[in-house]
């Protein structure tokens, strides 16, 4: 009688452990005083690829620097152990890792907000994705379709360009996120993160949440000379891409050579008008305006005329940014201590998470 007592108890505590994981892995959106639930927590990585360009300040940078206002606990990793999937110059690499660190803090990114570092020097990401890797099968990393992509240009792709979503949900599921903020092609990639978690919680017991996708309102940044095409540091042309340390006279050059059509007036519509639309998408997200509002103001212009207009806009914004990251490129001691403090920040809560993983798994 005894025995069954106890039995029917345990069993009632797992089902109220069961509830209250569920309530965590739920974490509420941000209430309307613009504020999340203490459990709650973001993360996100970015590739040093040196200095951001327009599309990726606009539809993710911008977007992180809100974040980290709004949730208790926001991690931001240069993750540097994602780009070896391509080749790397190493002393390039080491450049442009203090490059990406200065381009975040000039954006806005506040190390007291938010902690920021560098991937590959918490050793618990490499650690943990091998122990998911055990747990992910291979036809579900071959239906991802940035691995189809990828591979396909290169042929046949590398083992790390293979299972690098599976190092993503490792970076994802260590801190237990709960939110994530995610353009819309990498959605898929949050949705392997949700299932490893689910894998190893059914096998292992509850530990991770199922994090959360928090997409970003703000239109994709096209190409200026092929606005079919998102903007990209990989374009061949030099005239398609804005990069944030582009100078007044630079910015002014590509926009005044962007792809429009010929058609004076300036309209919104992306699918048969989609150069002047990318500039009315990019001179209202850089002028802090509705897509009306940009049209209101270009109303009687004619494209050469509105691209001045636009110009005036992305110089505006990106000058004091342009500044701040040639400031801080000149000082790399300050930009080296601020990821070694955020460094040790985030070891300090991956620690305890990978201690408990290796618990379960049987490894201690």
């Amino acid at each position: 009688m005894a025995l069954s007592i106890r039995n029917n108890m345990n069993r009632l505590v797992g089902f109220i452990q069961k509830l209250n994981f569920s309530k965590r892995s739920l974490c509420a959106s941000v209430s309307p005083d613009n504020k999340a639930p203490v459990d709650c927590r973001v993360f996100s990585g970015i590739q040093p690829t040196g200095v951001p360009h327009l599309g990726n300040f606009l539809g993710a940078l911008e977007n992180w620097v809100s974040l980290q206002h709004q949730y208790p606990l926001v991690l931001y990793s240069i993750v540097d152990l994602h780009s070896i999937t391509q080749p790397q110059d190493p002393a390039q690499l080491r450049t442009n890792i203090l490059d990406m660190a200065a381009s975040l803090l000039a954006c806005g990114i506040d190390p007291e907000k938010a902690i920021l570092f560098q991937q590959s020097q918490v050793s618990e990401h490499a650690e943990l994705s091998w122990i998911l890797g055990c747990l992910t099968s291979m036809p579900r990393l071959r239906h991802l379709p940035q691995w189809k992509m990828k591979s396909k240009q290169k042929s046949e792709g590398s083992v790390g360009l293979y299972t690098y979503p599976v190092l993503q949900a490792a970076d994802i599921l260590l801190y237990k996120s709960t939110h994530v903020p995610v353009g819309e092609d990498q959605v898929q990639h949050l949705e392997l993160a949700q299932d490893l978690a689910r894998i190893f919680n059914n096998h292992f017991g509850d530990l991770f949440p199922e994090p959360r996708t928090l997409l970003s309102a703000t239109r994709k940044v096209k190409s200026l000379r092929d606005p079919s095409s998102k903007m990209s540091k990989s374009d061949p042309h030099n005239m398609a891409t804005i990069s944030v340390t582009d100078s007044p006279d630079e910015i002014a050059l590509k926009i005044r050579r962007a792809v429009t059509d010929f058609t004076s007036e300036v309209t919104f519509d992306p699918d048969t008008r989609p150069g002047v639309s990318n500039l009315v998408t990019i001179h209202a997200a850089m002028a802090q305006l509705s897509v009306d509002e940009a049209l209101s103001q270009a109303k009687g212009m004619e494209t050469g005329a509105y691209k001045r207009l636009v110009t005036e806009a992305v110089v505006q914004r990106l000058t004091p940014i342009r500044e701040e990251i040639e400031r801080l490129r000149a000082d790399r001691t300050h930009l080296e201590s601020v990821l070694l403090e955020g460094t040790q920040k985030a070891r300090e809560l991956a620690a305890p998470v990978l201690k408990e993983v290796r618990y379960r798994v049987g490894f201690c």
